[in-house]
């Protein structure tokens, strides 16, 4: 057991050092560059945090080849992280480097705090295992407050597109106008239009860009939205009407969700009533009865 311990640490080890190595390659280099042309433009503090996070981003990466995979595995990897509002290159690439670091920080951090002599290699299984599932648990739970901030969001969005579009601007003009206009009240949703204002820009059909757009998102809503855009367009009906029968659609819908939770709790109060309430209640009316029945009884059965 001691030595497995030993080679584990000295295994850490190495793959830390090597870490440092990469980490700081770039200051070395930067520092470098400073001595042999000492002309040049001093770092500033947003350029260090920025290196250092590539930095780090890179170090990462190094351990994503680690991890056997299919092309179809990262394709879906690739289109959760695009919905959870990753689409850097180099994004599967550290979430599979996550995926093997974190399993060996936790291992660590059980011999670290002596949580290895409890269970033996149980616990380390489970380190391995928690660390494996931990990145996936958190981009799901990511990707469902993303579309959740979406969801709320898009009936705003729907009624800035509707002001813009009966003022005589084009759905394209008014998309582009409400991504500005509403980026710091609803930023996942205006950075999801930018990217169709720019797929369009680059020559790709309206049609197209907004499918996309549904295809990122993953939310039923914008999916429908999309659906009657494509519609509208094709027969040539009002874009501003269909956008106004979505918006009041949607709003009708979080009331109905509203009202739909305020019915279930009744039926949600059953639970903590049966198991902490009604316990409760019954020691405090039926308890002093008890005390004096036995007290009769003890008196009773005593005396005979």
């Amino acid at each position: 057991m001691g030595f497995a311990v030993i080679s584990f640490f000295v295994i850490f080890l190495l793959i830390a050092s090597g870490g440092l190595l990469l980490f700081y390659r770039e200051a070395m280099l930067q520092r470098i560059s400073e001595v042999i042309n000492p002309q040049a433009k001093p770092k500033t503090l947003l350029g260090t945090i920025q290196q250092t996070g590539f930095s780090i981003g890179g170090v990462v990466e190094h351990f994503e080849n680690v991890i056997p995979k299919s092309q179809a595995e990262v394709g879906v990897t690739l289109q959760r992280l695009t919905r959870a509002g990753f689409r850097n290159e180099s994004s599967v690439k550290v979430f599979y480097g996550a995926k093997v670091l974190l399993p060996l920080g936790l291992c660590v951090f059980a011999v670290v705090s002596g949580l290895g002599h409890f269970g033996g290699f149980f616990i380390y299984f489970a380190c391995l295992g928690l660390g494996f599932l931990i990145p996936d648990f958190w981009l799901g739970s990511r990707i469902k407050r993303r579309q959740k901030r979406i969801r709320r969001g898009l009936p705003d969005v729907l009624d800035l597109l509707i002001i813009c579009i009966e003022a005589g601007l084009s759905l394209d003009q008014a998309t582009a106008r409400t991504a500005v206009e509403l980026v710091l009240a609803q930023p996942e949703l205006c950075d999801e239009l930018n990217v169709v204002v720019l797929e369009q820009r680059a020559g790709r059909a309206r049609s197209e860009a907004w499918k996309n757009l549904s295809e990122r998102t993953g939310e039923d809503s914008v999916r429908n939205l999309v659906s009657m855009l494509v519609q509208s367009e094709q027969f040539g009906t009002s874009i501003a009407k269909t956008l106004r029968v979505h918006s009041d659609t949607l709003r009708t819908q979080r009331v109905q969700q509203v009202e739909e939770a305020a019915a279930k709790t009744t039926i949600k109060l059953i639970f903590p009533l049966v198991f902490f309430i009604f316990p409760s209640l019954f020691l405090v009316t039926l308890g002093p009865a008890v005390i004096i029945m036995i007290d009769s009884f003890g008196s009773s059965f005593g005396g005979h």
